[in-house]
């Protein structure tokens, strides 16, 4: 039985993903027992009064006594969910749900799934504003492009709390991690690298920034129009800038021509791709299929082709999961009382995450297991140490 058939066979049936799910998959705990009057009257009347009278004289004391601090904000439209669309707030909520339990089981952080009824930007700034009293930081969750680029942007200047999209950010940082994995396993540096990215969404965006922040050679991007590039008509704020910031060359067209020579397949589009693209690309290409839940290539496809596939998938080899990134850099940061997440920040946490990999580095293993306990400790410590030097510690906290 080879490798991918073991995946499969592993992956659940229907009835168990609904049994799991049913009632929800959160609690909340008591993290001070009540078990008789006297422990009643010290976690609420008459004992709370104290408290709440304390944190109205002095409000920095609600980091001390209450939970806020340590809390995370999970919060979404449901307008772009998974490879599902927009499917709404409600049928969104049980992903908002799960990404807590990830909080909670790989980062030892609280938060709450907070689903919004409206897609309006300004609606969603305001409700966030108004509720900063009970959260430490916001993670932004299926929120779709172009209208993600400028709420982030906002609830970052409106917020004195960490604020971080993970469609954009968690998918970028692991996606990083990963390609310094691949690049090892086929001898390759980071800044010789020629990046072709298929996709020009959220991901896809934050994806090419960092990269071009971690010195790649040469970024491509394209859109379902084909490759951005200066001289497009029609092009967005957001990709006319992208188009400014990468593809070094000029080069037009669609796929084939920005494949030709590439290093590097980033697949990031939601739509498959004619595998004859692939045999344009350089020696010992490396393929990231990480479309969900298909990939823009079958794994086995992408591997007559190139040296390191990887997808976004659990029931393949090296899933680039943004579980590896979140929970650590939300850790790291409300570790120290960070007012922001910076790009120090998240080029830290790819780092941490890389370093983890190189031990025991293979073309089936350019990532560490998600389940690897090392990995939000590590990370949480590299992002840590960045918002010290990148300056995004309060002086007064």
């Amino acid at each position: 039985m080879t490798t991918m058939e073991e995946h499969a066979k592993a992956q659940p049936d229907d009835s168990e993903i609904f049994a799991a799910h049913e009632g929800g998959k959160l609690g909340v705990s008591v993290t001070a027992p009540l078990a008789d009057a006297r422990a009643l009257s010290i976690a609420y009347t008459p004992g709370v009064a104290k408290v709440c009278t304390a944190i109205a004289e002095e409000p920095g004391l609600a980091q001390r006594y209450t939970w806020a601090s340590r809390v995370v904000a999970v919060v979404s439209d449901g307008s772009a969910v998974l490879g599902l669309g927009d499917i709404g707030a409600s049928a969104s909520l049980p992903v908002m749900e799960g990404k807590s339990a990830l909080f909670k089981t790989f980062g030892g952080l609280d938060s709450i799934p907070l689903v919004l009824d409206t897609n309006d930007v300004d609606q969603i700034v305001e409700t966030l504003v108004r509720l900063r009293p009970s959260f430490g930081a916001v993670n932004l969750e299926d929120i779709s492009a172009p209208r993600c680029f400028e709420l982030e942007r906002r609830l970052v200047e409106a917020l004195d709390c960490p604020v971080m999209h993970d469609d954009q950010h968690g998918t970028a940082v692991v996606t990083l991690a990963a390609l310094r994995g691949a690049a090892g396993v086929v001898g390759k540096r980071i800044g010789d690298l020629r990046v072709v990215i298929h996709g020009a969404g959220a991901a896809g965006v934050a994806c090419a920034r960092i990269l071009a922040a971690a010195g790649v050679a040469e970024v491509v991007v394209l859109d379902s129009k084909g490759v951005l590039h200066l001289g497009r008509d029609g092009l967005t704020e957001v990709k006319a800038k992208l188009a400014a910031e990468t593809n070094p060359r000029g080069l037009t067209g669609g796929l084939e021509e920005a494949l030709d020579g590439a290093d590097v397949f980033l697949g990031l589009s939601g739509s498959t791709i004619d595998e004859r693209c692939l045999a344009r690309m350089g020696a010992d290409p490396i393929v990231f299929a990480l479309s969900n839940p298909d990939p823009e290539l079958h794994p086995e496809i992408a591997g007559r082709y190139a040296s390191v596939v990887a997808t976004g998938r659990s029931d393949f080899p090296n899933q680039i999961n943004n579980v590896l990134a979140f929970p650590g850099i939300f850790r790291g940061a409300l570790d120290v009382g960070a007012r922001r997440i910076t790009d120090g920040m998240n080029l830290a946490a790819a780092k941490a995450i890389a370093a983890i990999a190189e031990e025991d580095l293979a073309a089936d293993r350019i990532v560490p297991s998600v389940l690897d306990p090392r990995v939000s400790v590590e990370v949480a410590r590299a992002v840590a140490e960045a918002a010290e030097e990148d300056g995004a510690i309060p002086h007064q906290r």
